[in-house]
This record gives C-alpha cells, sequence and structure tokens, in this order.
C-alpha cells in the first residue's frame, strides 16, 4: 500500500491530512511527538487527536519521534523508501511568544527539522512530492507598511492599492522584523524551495494565513479563532495585544488546506511558493470576530485590550490565491469566517 508520511499528524492540518488521505486509501505514517503540550500546557495537548486517528484510521501508524532528531528519522524513511508518495511537513513550534523564550529550541524545530526531512527526502524518495506547512509571517512586518486606513471595527487597504485583492508572493520577505517565529520559519521556506530548484526535489512552500477547525487545540499563544471560541464559551477573559484589536486575520479552513495539497499532489511542481488563506472571502478583524461569536451564542464575554502589540504581527493580512488558482483551477474555497466559527461553536459545546 502507498504512504503518506506526515509530521504533526496530531496537529490540525496534519490530522485533516492524516484522515483525507486515508480516505484516499494510503497508509499513514504520523509524527508527532506532542511538543504542544510542552509549549501552552494542558489546552496545547493533542493525545486525544492521537487517539482518535488510531482508533477511526485502519491504516494509521503513530511515531513518537522528535524531528530533529535526524538518526531517528531516517530509521523510518530506510523502512518504507519509495513507498512513500507524499511528504506533509506540518510540525512546527507554531508561536512567536514563546519562540522568544527559548529561541535554540524554536530554531531547531523549524529549520533544523526541515533540513532533515529535505535531506532523507532526497536520499530515499527522491520523486515523492514534498508539501511543507510555511505561514505569512515570512512576510515579517512589511505588510505593516501597506497604506492602511482606520475604520470603525478594523484596519483595511485603500481600495485602488495593488494588494486591494489580498497580499501576493511577490511581497519581500527581506528588510523587516520576523519575529524569531517568522525567522526560523523563513530559513525552512528558502531551503525547501533551494531542494526544489537546486537539488529538483518537487517541493512546495504554503504560505499560509490563520488556519482553524474543529481538531484545533486552541491556546493562548497559539489559534487565534479556536482559542477564541473557546474562550468566549468557559468565560474565560481573552486579551488582545494592540492595534485597538481592529487587526484583520484571514482564516482558512484545515478542509480547504488540505484540498489544496490534494491538488498539488495529483499534478506537482518543483520550488513553488503559494500564498494560502481565507482571502476577500473569508477575514475578519478581532472585534469583528468577538461580535459574530456573541452573535451566534446570544452571550457576552470580558476582552481587555493591552496596548503593546505582539512582535512581527500584522495589522492587516489578507491573502490572495490567484497563483495557486491559476495552477490548480480545480481547487475550490468551502468555508466562510462565519462557517467556521459556528462549527468551531458546535465542537465546543459537544
Amino acid at each position: 500500500m502507498a504512504l503518506v508520511l506526515i509530521t504533526g499528524s496530531c496537529g490540525l492540518v496534519g490530522s485533516e491530512s492524516s484522515v483525507f488521505f486515508a480516505k484516499k486509501g494510503f497508509e499513514i505514517i504520523g509524527i508527532d511527538n506532542n511538543s504542544r503540550k510542552s509549549f501552552f500546557g494542558k489546552d496545547g495537548d493533542i493525545s486525544w487527536v492521537k487517539n482518535k486517528l488510531k482508533r477511526n484510521i485502519k491504516n494509521y501508524k503513530h511515531f513518537d519521534l522528535d524531528i530533529t532528531n535526524f538518526t531517528s528519522l531516517e530509521k523510518i524513511f530506510k523502512k518504507y523508501k519509495k513507498r512513500i508518495k507524499l511528504i506533509i511537513h506540518s510540525a512546527a513550534q507554531p508561536s512567536h511568544d514563546w519562540a522568544k523564550t527559548n529561541i535554540f529550541k524554536d530554531f531547531d524545530i523549524n529549520s533544523r527539522g526541515t533540513l532533515n526531512l529535505l535531506e532523507l527526502t532526497k536520499k530515499y524518495c527522491y520523486d515523492t512530492p514534498f508539501i511543507f506547512m510555511s505561514t505569512n509571517k515570512v512576510y515579517g512586518d512589511n505588510p505593516n507598511k501597506l497604506p492602511l486606513i482606520e475604520k470603525k471595527k478594523r484596519w483595511e487597504i485603500k481600495s485602488n492599492h495593488y494588494y486591494k485583492n489580498g497580499i501576493t508572493e511577490e511581497m519581500s520577505i527581506d528588510d523587516c522584523v520576523h519575529s524569531f517565529f517568522g525567522a526560523s520559519k523563513s530559513y525552512a521556506d528558502l531551503v525547501v524551495q533551494e531542494y526544489g530548484r537546486n537539488i529538483g526535489l518537487k517541493t512546495v512552500c504554503f504560505r499560509a494565513g490563520c488556519i482553524t477547525g474543529p481538531n484545533h487545540s486552541g491556546a493562548r499563544l497559539h489559534g487565534f479563532l479556536s482559542y477564541l471560541v473557546k474562550a468566549a464559551l468557559e468565560q474565560k477573559k481573552y486579551f488582545i495585544y494592540g492595534y485597538k484589536g481592529k487587526q484583520v486575520r484571514d482564516n482558512i479552513h484545515s478542509a480547504d488546506v488540505v484540498s489544496c495539497f490534494w491538488e498539488y499532489f495529483k499534478k506537482p511542481k518543483r520550488g513553488k511558493i503559494y500564498n494560502m488563506g481565507g482571502g476577500r472571502k473569508s477575514n475578519c478583524s478581532i472585534i469583528e470576530a468577538i461580535q459574530i461569536i456573541e452573535e451566534l451564542t446570544s452571550t457576552h464575554f470580558e476582552w481587555e485590550l493591552k496596548k503593546e502589540n505582539r512582535v512581527g504581527d500584522h495589522i492587516w493580512y489578507v491573502s490572495n490565491m490567484k497563483k495557486f488558482k491559476k495552477d490548480y483551477p480545480k481547487w475550490k474555497q468551502s468555508y466562510s469566517t462565519k462557517k467556521i466559527i459556528i462549527e468551531l461553536i458546535d465542537q465546543f459545546s459537544f
């Protein structure tokens, strides 16, 4: 049976990918050591996802491995070799705030872990497509330099600007503040491209906005919509950092992300980069998200605005996916922000 190897298999994107590709008839090799629990405490614990995957997917094999350990990873690649037909690398340290507390560990996971996987792909399954979950944080704070207009509930770009339909891959990743998380992911993004363009691997970087879905273990330091919904339902005080709460996020459901993977897998290209996000169909400010949640739940919950913003945080970010849609015209986006929030409310109310 053909295999799909997924790192971060119990995270949001990894678990969605595991279910999707198992339904397509693939055996799943899942790699995840639940490091989110050490990053974010019990809110970040994803052992419940691992148990669900092992229970519901007959051909799911789980490996509790650290991707920074080259020797342990090589044993898996050496065992399965060319049976591996797709690699989805979604394991990461995903938090700006946590990265600053342990810069070496953040770089090890996001940068060296990615390099390990690329080297093993080159050695054992050269023709296998390699999908890397990158981030819009590779653009650093360059989006904040755009001509933005403050409106009642959100920041917005000028209506006649080149990026009015969202930010494209043409935006520079240089000469800006990234945050240490953004820097470690930028290295990984660039080296994934290099293994495609220089060495010839079939690699792609998806530079994602805010990804969410029902398997998201949202925590205070990571998982915007997921944690916001959880805070509302549990009546926890929610803290907003900077920009008057009007900072705009574009939100994409993990199912829409994985459908991108499927289209790429069927027709892989080398050294590609694509922005990925909710775009103009699915975006909101934090204040707008709170309003939607309160309307849907008929409740009010407490939140507090902190004046200081997070380093590298975006004031306004909306993805433009025209490049991906041009290369893969069969891909269709299914979820709006409101539809995502409704699903999260149903999930956490259960």
